[in-house]
């Protein structure tokens, strides 16, 4: 059983967009997160009717914003025809109910305008679960709201009427359902540690690819492997990891896992909800931060990212920068002020190729310290050995002679240890 917060018998068509502010200093920063905004809704097929930037000096515990200018807005939103307006902010389960009585429309947050676009996007269990989860918990203060379909009626007073019992039993129902999701995910999550472990004993380097949600991060690794997965211009295209091999220029093999984006104030229950898909970045070897340098706030997404790495406690992996789309900048300057921003990153057109094969380069430096050139003579009754060099290093001469195969390679640690036993010069050389 799946509660929503609001009933649907028709999908909103048409949405009024809100955001609030405090500083005078903050209202550009406003407005970009309130243009995100209207991209994020626009991704649920919702036309935006009207957005408004509001500044306030204090919060008000009834509406958010002062009674005067709620009603303004409550009426402004009815005129143009909305039926959900949606504000950039968060809102108390209290502040939407008033809203939603003051202006006869379901009024939703960004919470939960980020929960329905993962809740389409999810596809494997993991991610379903993960996000039914985050549903569940966002909803369950929330059961008492006009649009939701568990609505409550009132009681007697100091007695507990037919309403007021039906919210405990929806809340209890609700409780039951999340512990059963909770179970459930942990199941899931055992099995991909255990999944994970198997793929740990043929030790491939590995590296994330993260960013800003729309950066061209799945338009890497297609075009750096070949992989079919969906590239859109879609906030949130992406939900589901995707890893895929690419062969560097050196014959070294590296695994590439596609991650979620991220966008400003993701709600944290989100981030709890996904770090199991998220920890793929804290347990790769590096990161690959994908920017779109042709986009204004590209800074700000940076910061973004990195905060967000930072709760996951991947923002000390090595890391490769990536300025993507720079093909679509003009001007000098900006070129000039992102490569003095970001001076170790790579330039790179996903779209035309420029700069991909200094980015694979850059790759193959950032595994160096991992790679031993060693000499070895493997008994030929050994073949799972060769058998692994092929698959997990780069074999740069193989002779066969009587009795044994002669083999120079370039392998990681966790392979040097298997062929330790085997080496012709006891010193392997560091590449």
């Amino acid at each position: 059983m799946m509660f929503d917060t609001k009933a649907k018998p028709t999908a909103a068509q048409r949405a009024y967009l809100v955001g609030v502010y405090f500083d005078t200093n903050n209202r550009e920063e406003a407005a970009s997160l309130l243009d995100e905004l209207r991209q994020l809704v626009e991704t649920l097929s919702i036309e935006v009717v009207h957005q408004e930037l509001v500044r306030i000096q204090d919060a008000s515990p009834r509406y958010f914003i002062g009674s005067g200018r709620a009603e303004g807005v409550a009426q402004q939103a009815r005129d143009l025809g909305a039926d959900v307006i949606v504000f950039d902010n968060d809102l108390t389960p209290a502040q939407q109910r008033n809203w939603e009585a003051l202006s006869t429309l379901a009024v939703i947050d960004r919470q939960e305008v980020i929960l329905d676009i993962f809740s389409q996007r999810a596809q494997t269990k993991e991610a379903r679960l993960q996000v039914e989860l985050a549903r569940l918990e966002y909803s369950l203060p929330r059961l008492t709201r006009a649009w939701g379909h568990l609505s409550r009626q009132a009681g007697g007073l100091g007695a507990k009427g037919e309403g007021e019992t039906q919210l405990e039993t929806d809340r209890r129902i609700v409780r039951r359902h999340i512990d059963g999701v909770k179970s459930e995910l942990q199941l899931v999550r055992s099995r991909r540690a255990t999944q994970r472990k198997q793929r740990e004993r043929l030790p491939l380097p590995h590296a994330a690819i993260v960013g800003y949600t729309n950066a061209g991060k799945s338009s890497l690794l297609r075009r750096l492997t070949g992989a079919e997965v969906l590239v859109a211009d879609k906030l949130f295209s992406t939900l589901d990891p995707t890893t895929r091999r690419v062969e560097l220029g050196n014959g070294q093999p590296l695994l590439l896992t596609d991650t979620v984006g991220f966008v400003r104030n993701l709600p944290h229950r989100l981030v709890e909800a996904f770090k199991a898909t998220l920890e793929e970045a804290a347990r790769a070897d590096f990161l690959i931060h994908v920017l779109d340098a042709s986009h204004p706030r590209v800074y700000d997404f940076y910061d973004t990212t990195m905060k967000v790495l930072e709760e996951l406690g991947a923002d000390t992996v090595k890391m490769v920068t990536v300025l993507n789309k720079v093909d679509r900048l003009e001007d000098p300057a900006t070129i000039h002020a992102l490569r003095l921003h970001f001076p170790d990153a790579v330039t790179v057109s996903v779209r035309s190729g420029f700069g991909l094969n200094e980015l694979l380069e850059r790759f193959a430096e950032q595994l160096s310290s991992r790679s031993t050139k060693v000499e070895l003579a493997l008994p030929l009754d050994r073949t799972e050995l060769l058998s692994l060099l092929h698959r997990t290093g780069r074999v740069l001469r193989l002779e066969y002679g009587e009795g044994f195969a002669s083999v120079v390679a370039l392998v990681s640690p966790k392979v040097f240890a298997r062929v330790q036993p085997f080496l012709v010069n006891r010193r392997p050389q560091a590449v």
